[in-house]
């Protein structure tokens, strides 16, 4: 009890504390992977994932990356805000089109860091891609918006909780493969993958804060 409550009393502090932390982890992860050579852990790595594929796991996986390509995410944002607004939830479809953001936050970062894409000679690969490569824009997008997804679930009671919590197992597993999914089609390293993810996270603490702020139990 005195732990919970301690948490409770400092909810701001520690909520800062992860994020500054995140943004540190996020600098030191950038300067790894402008220095030093993905033989060294991202190639093992994307050769212990792509050592099982199979068609039908292939297919699987284009299917789940696809969600992620730049014009159907945009999609599926305006239509998932869409359904929001159909329901009377207007700051919940706010909240879901704030999630593009993440994008142009992607395509930045993507630019001044300038890492190249796993090439044919060190990985298999099943999709043609193009950009730089870190951090995973996939992986950022499916982390910022099936995570805002996560955190409007979280707070709408008026759903069944079997219900919610189903919803929020479905958000988890997308963003597991759909991270999973792009080592797999050798469209980026481990730490592409996970630079998004942490990306992701800071995206979706600061528009989800402004969220958090301004919305009743729905």
């Amino acid at each position: 009890m005195k732990f919970i409550s301690f948490l409770e009393a400092n909810k701001k502090l520690l909520l800062k504390a992860t994020l500054i932390s995140l943004v540190v982890i996020f600098i030191l992860l950038s300067l790894f992977v402008t220095f030093i050579s993905p033989e060294y852990l991202d190639l093992h790595i994307s050769k212990e994932i792509q050592e099982n594929q199979t068609q039908n796991l292939d297919t699987l996986m284009i299917g789940i990356s696809w969600l992620g390509r730049t014009p159907v995410s945009v999609v599926m944002v305006f239509l998932t805000s869409l359904v929001f607004v159909l329901f009377k939830y207007k700051k919940e479809a706010l909240f879901i089109l704030s999630t593009l953001l993440s994008g142009i936050v992607g395509l930045i970062l993507k630019i001044l860091i300038n890492r190249p894409r796993p090439s044919q000679d060190l990985v298999v690969l099943l999709e043609k891609t193009q950009y730089q490569s870190f951090p995973s824009g996939h992986v950022l997008f499916y982390t910022t918006f099936f995570g805002a997804l996560i955190l409007i679930f979280l707070h709408m009671s008026k759903i069944k909780y079997s219900i919610r919590i189903l919803l929020i197992t479905l958000c988890l597993l997308m963003i597991f493969f759909g991270a999973f999914s792009r080592i797999y089609l050798g469209a980026h390293w481990f730490t592409d993958v996970l630079g998004g993810f942490i990306v992701g996270i800071i995206c979706l603490f600061a528009i989800g804060s402004v969220y958090v702020k301004n919305i009743k139990v729905v």
